[in-house]
């Protein structure tokens, strides 16, 4: 799952001088510094800010709301049927969901 939007990344680069940015694999972002011949892997404490300032990208959210959906409608269903099977499904959903916005 990607972290980071590119454009957020992107815009990074523009305001201090990076150039040529690539995506190596999950978050693992390549970009050449000012003056530089080489490319730089961009430093995890710069991504950390950056998602700190931005906050959660699309697929963040969309795994969110599925969980939280899930969630609540577990919750309906194990109501209405007495019964803690959706319970066991909505726990599951969690645990995947979980383990999906671990950052690495």
């Amino acid at each position: 799952m990607r972290h980071y939007q590119e454009q957020w990344i992107d815009e990074w680069c523009i305001e201090n001088g990076w150039t040529e940015l690539y995506r190596e694999r999950s978050g693992n972002y390549w970009a050449f510094p000012p003056g530089a011949v080489m490319p730089e892997p961009i430093p995890s404490t710069i991504l950390k800010t950056i998602k700190a300032r931005k906050g959660w990208c699309v697929q963040e959210q969309i795994v969110i709301g599925t969980a939280a959906l899930s969630a609540l409608g577990s919750i309906a269903l194990s109501f209405l049927f007495k019964c803690p099977v959706p319970l066991v499904f909505a726990f599951g959903i969690g645990a995947v969901s979980s383990a999906l916005l671990e950052m690495d």
